[in-house]
């Protein structure tokens, strides 16, 4: 069991407030990423975990024990933590071979000859590098040190795993094979993990959960699926996506029962159980909002759908990428993009009919940036929403 609870932690460097007043709670067998752009907190929300830095106010406990509690001065010692740490930088010892830098601190522990070549060897196989056993980290690539570094992290089984920026130094195609890897192994060893990115791709594909970090505060902690899907401010829905997000200026008017918005793109009415109505919004009064709408949700023909949610649109640019098109649209005033799978062409200037999806679309309130109405997780192709 690893359940991780942080409260109330504040941490200060000099009269620089890094983490403002962090709340935390990290389930027994969670992967979760602390997620957010550099300086925002989440490495150093890591080392305070850790024990690497200690806290001027909060507790910590894991699994009821308590770890820290900084208004009393205790810190418990990183060793009794039950933790192991990987770093951005792979920390090998180049004068060991992979065996026996794995075997390290199995050594320190006094494991006998048999069961450290049996725990050594089971880690070096779950990260599938055991015939490297007898070389040397300077014989090996970027992406297989990563995998030493993770075998000797994993080899005493600890009960929390710590990675920071791991993969940060490896190019595209070896992060890719890596990220497989570490969801594999979170899947097989059950082990609780926290896991410190500033890449959204690496938090969206192998999070159980994320805890979006800005300005040194948690602003957002969800699943994967909900985080993209209901970003909680314009500045989260802004960070999280790859093409960003569209933002569209709108006008609302809340009536009590709905929500009505009205944009280029013509008038949305929002039933009241889709709504997120946390702040005072005028009742019958118009207030400016945004719409947000990803590029994927775009729909896009050359013939008129006949679709209630018909727009007409000009295309703008278009960007041929391979696998997909990035296509750049404009309706009315409103610039915005959208994103089809394959390779598809169209001219500049050229006139097309253009799709939305209500049930697909964020509303946020322009003056607090904040959401106020939740766009729907799941849709099934074909069907108004």
């Amino acid at each position: 069991m690893s359940k991780i609870v942080l409260s109330h932690i504040d941490k200060f460097y000099g009269d620089n407030h890094v983490l403002h007043d962090i709340n935390l709670t990290i389930e027994d067998g969670d992967f979760m990423t602390l997620l957010g752009p550099s300086g925002c907190g989440k490495t150093t929300t890591l080392r305070v975990v850790s024990g690497l830095e200690k806290p001027q106010h909060g507790t910590m406990t894991i699994d009821g024990h308590p770890v820290i509690d900084a208004d009393a001065a205790f810190y418990e010692a990183p060793s009794k933590r039950g933790l192991n740490l990987v770093f951005q930088s792979y920390a090998l010892w180049p004068h060991m071979t992979v065996f026996q830098n794995v075997a390290f601190g199995l050594k320190i522990k006094k494991m006998k000859k048999t069961e450290i070549e049996e725990t050594v060897m089971r880690a070096l196989t779950t990260m599938r590098i055991e015939e490297y056993r007898d070389r040397y980290p300077n014989e090996l690539s970027g992406g297989q040190q990563q995998r030493v570094a993770i075998a000797r992290a994993i080899a005493s089984s600890p009960k929390l795993l710590l990675l920071d920026e791991p993969l940060s130094n490896l190019d595209a195609r070896l992060r890719i094979d890596m990220r497989a890897e570490l969801k594999r192994l979170h899947k097989e060893t059950g082990t609780t993990i926290i896991y410190v990115t500033h890449d959204q791709v690496e938090a969206l594909t192998m999070s159980t959960k994320i805890a979006l970090f800005k300005e040194g505060e948690i602003s957002q902690i969800d699943t994967p699926l909900g985080l993209y899907t209901n970003p909680i401010d314009l500045q989260a829905a802004d960070f999280i996506g790859n093409p960003r997000i569209n933002f569209i200026d709108a006008k609302g008017v809340y009536n009590g029962d709905s929500l009505s918005v009205t944009s280029e793109f013509g008038t949305y009415v929002f039933p009241h159980e889709t709504l997120k109505l946390d702040e005072e919004i005028p009742e019958g009064e118009e207030f400016e909002c945004v719409l947000g709408l990803r590029p994927e949700m775009v729909d896009i023909y050359t013939e008129d759908p006949h679709h209630k949610n018909t727009v007409t649109a000009k295309v703008y640019a278009n960007q041929p990428a391979g696998s997909e098109t990035l296509i750049t649209l404009t309706v009315g005033d409103v610039e915005f993009l959208a994103i089809q799978v394959g390779l598809v062409e169209y001219d500049m200037n050229q006139d097309v009919f253009v799709v939305l999806h209500p049930g697909r679309m964020n509303v946020y309130n322009k003056k607090t940036g904040r959401l106020i109405k939740y766009a729907k997780t799941k849709h099934k192709a074909g069907i108004d929403d």
